[in-house]
């Protein structure tokens, strides 16, 4: 069995704190632009670079608050309209990814009309790396200490924070952090091979929104506080619609008679 007891905290300047939650989607970001910038330098896509410099800052905003609003909404909606400053320390976590989801659909969607680019390219050129940033979060959850699973026995269990419990032993649980981070690089494995093969452009989102929601749907029995709807987690009722929003937009791709 592990303990963990890693610092959130990377290192500390007078008051300011750089977290490693911080730094996991900064490493998400610049594989992003990289993935992406290559794809255009390749001509893959037809898009220019301050589209794609464009592209990815409102994307990083939307996510931003997206992200925060569904949190504070779904989530822990009591929490933080009890200490509403809260709202703004978004360095020390709470950010749905459900949430960053919805506004990065809209921004792109918005901006994919004002250029007159291709939607399905674009969401194509956005997931697979995406995909790979995904994990990168979820290891920023471990170093956070949040998202943790029901208590374990098996071998690879995890202490957190020197969690104890009545008896005063150490509580150990599943890392469900790391299980995601898994799933993640997996699915991201998955459609790069995709990619490769050269899929009809919107296979691919279609494919992660599939992949990713029965993933989630899974290892959410494994979250311990997850507020509920009826007899599913939140989160498990927004992987529910990821599941039918990919069947609308899989209807959307194959009734386009022209391939862009």
């Amino acid at each position: 069995m592990i303990i963990n007891n890693l610092d959130p905290v990377l290192f500390s300047v007078g008051p300011l704190s750089i977290r490693w939650y911080g730094l996991m989607y900064v490493c998400a970001f610049l594989f992003t632009y990289w993935y992406c910038a290559n794809q255009i330098k390749h001509n893959k896509i037809k898009m220019t670079m301050p589209q794609l410099d464009s592209l990815l800052f409102w994307l990083v905003i939307s996510m931003i608050a997206g992200a925060r609003l569904f949190e504070v909404l779904f989530w822990q909606r009591a929490y933080y309209f009890a200490n509403p400053m809260k709202i703004l320390a978004i360095w020390e976590g709470g950010l749905s990814f459900h949430g960053s989801l919805v506004a990065m659909v809209l921004v792109t969607v918005y901006l994919s009309r004002k250029w007159k680019l291709p939607l399905a390219r674009i969401a194509d050129l956005l997931i697979v790396p995406l995909s790979l940033g995904q994990s990168f979060g979820r290891i920023g959850n471990f170093f956070n200490h949040e998202l943790v699973g029901k208590v374990s026995s098996l071998p690879w269990a995890v202490n957190f924070n020197g969690e104890l419990n009545q008896l005063g032993e150490l509580v150990f649980r599943h890392p469900n952090q790391l299980y995601e981070a898994t799933y993640n690089v997996i699915i991201f494995a998955i459609l790069l091979m995709l990619h490769k093969k050269g899929v009809r452009p919107g296979v691919l989102f279609a494919a992660w929104l599939v992949l990713y929601a029965v993933c989630r749907f899974f290892t959410e029995f494994l979250r311990v506080g997850e507020p509920m709807i009826g007899p599913l987690t939140t989160g498990q009722c927004f992987n529910l619609l990821m599941i039918v929003a990919a069947g609308l937009w899989w209807r959307f791709v194959i009734r386009r008679t022209v391939v862009q």
